[in-house]
């Protein structure tokens, strides 16, 4: 009679193929998902929120709008300066006005006018001279001046020249780095006013909203997070003495509530520092005090949420 549990078994395992062996080890964890965080790049308050928690979203897709009343303003002011950094470059580079040239001319032609009349004075009073009808001291008169209009023709038409010429090379440069500098205000100020707006960085799933309208939201603080649904990874613990059966690219079998069949995930990272107690909501036993933490990316995970447990186990 002591012969007939082992022959019982041995008559049952005959019959169900696989009965009385230790079934698969499973592994108990959770899914998570890498967040990315609509924030802004400086304070503002928040004047509307195109975007609704659970909503999916697109690359590029505005989604909060930030009051944009200074950068207007500071834009505007920008785009005045290189109006005028322009025209004081154009003014260098033509010389003067058209209609001052003109004023100048007509002076230097009044000038030689004075000059003609005063050469013709002095000829006469050369030869009056000689017939001893004039003075020595009206010639001398007359001479100084025919001098005095060769002076002032001279010097107009030298004024005439200056303001037909461009500016000189150091006002010209000059007057290019203002104008640089002016347009280089005007791309800083379209950037602030372009950041006003803030758009998702991918293609994803808004996860959570942290901001009402009205609300200020300060530089850096997350407005919106959200994650990509066909990126989220599977989170397990490795008990010690089964982490050597373990490495990266090995592939796993993933089950829970709802998920698909077929499902599986890819190991892409396992820790090097141990965990002495694993989280207990996802612990099935104590035996294996000493776990290791383990990331798998999920593989097709169509209607899998962030949070959600899951078992897995290893696929041969």
């Amino acid at each position: 009679m002591s012969d007939l549990p082992a022959w019982l078994a041995a008559i049952i395992a005959a019959v169900i193929p696989g009965w009385g062996m230790a079934p698969d080890p499973s592994y108990n964890g959770y899914v998570e998902a890498d967040y990315l965080y609509v924030a802004p790049s400086s304070p503002g308050r928040i004047t509307s929120i195109d975007a609704s928690e659970g909503q999916a979203v697109s690359a590029d897709q505005q989604l909060v709008f930030l009051d944009e009343t200074a950068e207007i303003a500071a834009l505007h002011a920008a785009e005045a300066n290189v109006a005028v950094a322009q025209a004081n470059l154009d003014n260098l580079m033509t010389g003067s006005r058209d209609a001052e040239i003109e004023v100048i001319r007509a002076s230097v032609a009044n000038a030689e006018a004075d000059q003609h009349l005063a050469q013709l004075t002095l000829d006469r009073s050369l030869q009056l001279l000689a017939k001893g009808l004039v003075p020595p001291a009206q010639v001398d008169t007359d001479r100084a001046r025919v001098q005095s209009a060769d002076a002032q023709v001279a010097q107009l038409r030298a004024q005439l020249a200056v303001a037909e010429l461009p500016a000189r090379n150091a006002q010209q440069l000059a007057a290019e780095a203002t104008l640089q500098g002016a347009r280089a205000e005007v791309d800083r100020a379209q950037s602030a006013l372009d950041n006003r707006i803030l758009s998702a960085p991918v293609n994803g799933l808004v996860d959570r909203i942290y901001f009402d309208v009205g609300e200020v939201a300060a530089t850096g603080t997350p407005v919106i997070s959200l994650y990509q649904p066909d990126r989220l990874k599977a989170i397990l613990f490795v008990p010690e003495p089964e982490r050597a059966t373990f490495s990266v690219g090995d592939r796993l079998a993933v089950s829970c509530d709802g998920c698909p069949e077929g499902l599986t995930a890819m190991i892409t990272r396992m820790s090097s520092s141990p965990q002495h107690t694993p989280p207990i909501l996802y612990s099935r036993d104590e035996r294996a005090r000493l776990v290791f933490r383990a990331e798998a990316r999920l593989e097709g995970a169509s209607g899998v949420l962030p949070g959600q447990p899951i078992t897995l186990r290893m696929l041969p």
